[in-house]
């Protein structure tokens, strides 16, 4: 697998980090090009201390803090509605925009006109200029009635953050350090901000690789860290579940992929925290295994996945 990673064209894999029940197997870190934010790409040389972005990973570390949130009592429940959330942008209420709740932003169903996987591929980079995002977000004329089908929007996890920001009282990279990060010894973070000063929940998150396989480590042990409850158990359980069809050969949870690799003639079920550019975290419960990624190869996004997952790391244990 090393060697492909050095030799295959455009591969540019950064890091792979692979624990099997509980112990570290595998740790290998490489060099190649990387862009972080809107900087050129450079040629970095990466180890066990450099951070990486995670990119839209970023949104399943936003639904454990979710989690987190309702089981402290903060937020209410997933069927809240969100305008309850938002008075002061009261004016842009509509009938069918009351119907979007925090179950609808968790699994990408709000039905809100949406341009990201789609195109022309801008509402991203309308919501970053905005002075307001929030206002731009929920300003959007609904397309399809909330919960009636998925469509990627980065709109609704910055939605969710700005819900735990009200609610908790925190900002989302406090909350994460207070009620995640500490709790598993992850001591080196950064979450890069959107334009009006609040860390992006969409796609802000900066780890090193080993503290990124430390949360699939997490969600692979039911939210339970050395004997502490980080994340409750079944919220655990209902984000990496099918709640939602995804694009084609993937389904959706609460903010995780739900995928599977056909290896040796079985089909090995998977969750993913998905970042752009190739940025993985998998986690298999049948393996009691966790697998991390960080890449930068926006021209083949699957590649981790499509081939060191399924044709180097998976056959090396299924029988």
């Amino acid at each position: 697998m090393d060697d492909r990673v050095g030799t295959a064209h455009g591969a540019n894999v950064h890091a792979i980090i692979v624990a099997r029940e509980g112990v570290l197997v595998h740790e290998r870190y490489f060099a190649g090009e990387d862009q972080i934010g809107r900087e050129p790409p450079a040629r970095v040389m990466f180890n066990a201390t450099t951070k990486h972005n995670v990119n839209s990973a970023t949104k399943s570390v936003v639904s454990l803090l979710v989690g987190i949130a309702i089981d402290r009592g903060w937020i209410m429940g997933l069927e809240t509605p969100v305008f309850s959330y938002f008075p002061e942008y009261a004016d842009l209420r509509t009938p069918e925009k009351d119907r979007i709740n925090v179950r609808h932003l968790l699994t990408m169903s709000d039905g809100l006109e949406w341009h990201e996987f789609v195109p022309p591929f801008d509402s991203v980079m309308e919501m970053r200029r905005s002075v307001d995002p929030y206002r731009y977000i929920l300003g959007r004329p609904v397309a399809i009635p909330a919960g009636r089908t998925f469509n990627y929007n980065s709109g609704s996890t910055a939605l969710l953050g700005l819900i735990l920001r009200k609610t908790s009282g925190k900002p989302i990279d406090d909350l994460a350090k207070e009620e995640l990060f500490d709790r598993l010894g992850i001591d080196d973070t950064e979450w890069q901000r959107m334009p009006q000063g609040d860390p992006s929940a969409g796609g802000g998150l900066r780890l090193r690789p080993c503290d990124a396989a430390k949360i699939g480590q997490l969600v692979l042990n039911n939210g339970n860290w050395r004997g502490a409850q980080v994340v409750p158990a079944a919220w655990i359980n209902e984000s990496i579940r099918a709640q939602n069809k995804g694009p084609p050969s993937y389904l959706y949870g609460y903010q995780w992929w739900i995928g599977g690799s056909n290896v040796n003639g079985r089909v090995v079920g998977w969750a993913g925290a998905f970042g752009w550019g190739g940025q993985r975290l998998i986690v298999i419960p049948e393996l009691e295994m966790t697998v991390f990624f960080a890449a930068w190869t926006p021209n083949d996004m699957a590649f981790p996945e499509r081939v060191l997952l399924r044709e180097h790391i998976l056959p090396a244990v299924v029988a």
